[in-house]
Formats: structure tokens, C-alpha cells, sequence
């Protein structure tokens, strides 16, 4: 049988607070909006950028990291897997495409706030131990944890 691979990795910043919820089984999850965005120059000279959304789903305890440390603006990695979906309302079938995350690194926010550094920087939803990393750790844009 032939291996097949979804996986999809993620530097980006919150565009609002994470919202959580429990679903009627109980499990928490948290949805983020991060924001990804990439700047070239076009053909004129003219230098451009384009931002994409997307809607990230964290499970259980990854989503309780989400709601304590982190709020709109802060810079994450995310590493997760794409998951599509449909729904039909009103006789409209309606198409969603979700990243469902496995992993979160806190990467720093737009003030690096110490108390979102201090705290557990990494999570996995398989239910792994936290790791915690230093300033130094996240000392330069280039200089990436993992």
C-alpha cells in the first residue's frame, strides 16, 4: 500500500483572541484566525503582499494552552494536517477547509509579552509532556525553535 502524507506547517499571527468552545461530547477545543502573508515585487517595481486566513482547530489540552497564553497579534507556529468539509444551508452546499493542529509554538507576540514566554511554549494534542524554551530560544526572527 502506497503512503500518503497531510501535513501542513504554519507561521502566522493571530487575528483575534482564540474562541473556545466544548462540543456536546465535552471536548474543548479553540479555534484560532492566523494570519500568514507574503511580499514580492511585481513587475513594475511595485512591491506587493498578500495576507491568507486561516481557521485552525485546537483539541483538548492544546486548547486550553490556546486560551491561557495566547491573545490576538501573537506570532505562532502551527503544525497540523488540512481537513475539508461541507455543509448545505438553505439548499447551499457550503465548502470549509480547516487546519486541525497537533502541535503549537508560541513564537512571541507583537510585544513579546513576558507572561505568554514564561509559560508552557509547546503543546501536543497526542497528550506529550510541555516543553519550555528561554528568550534566548526565540532571540531572533531566523533563529526558530524546532
Amino acid at each position: 500500500m502506497a503512503r500518503s502524507l497531510n501535513k501542513i506547517q504554519l507561521i502566522g499571527n493571530l487575528g483575534r483572541d482564540p474562541e473556545v468552545r466544548v462540543t456536546g461530547s465535552g471536548t474543548r477545543v479553540a479555534t484560532l484566525s492566523v494570519a500568514t502573508s507574503r511580499e514580492w515585487t511585481d513587475r513594475s517595481g511595485q512591491k506587493q503582499e498578500k495576507t491568507e486566513w486561516h481557521k485552525v482547530s485546537c483539541w483538548d489540552k492544546l486548547a486550553d494552552v490556546c486560551e491561557r497564553y495566547l491573545t490576538k497579534g501573537d506570532r505562532v507556529y502551527i503544525e497540523g494536517s488540512v481537513e475539508y468539509r461541507q455543509s448545505e444551508q438553505d439548499g447551499q452546499v457550503r465548502y470549509f477547509t480547516d487546519i486541525r493542529a497537533r502541535e503549537m509554538i508560541m513564537l512571541g507576540g507583537r510585544g513579546d509579552r513576558p507572561e505568554s514566554m514564561s509559560g508552557p511554549a509547546v503543546e501536543r494534542s497526542a497528550g506529550s509532556s510541555m516543553k519550555d524554551f528561554t528568550d534566548d530560544a526565540l532571540a531572533g526572527e531566523d533563529d526558530l525553535p524546532f
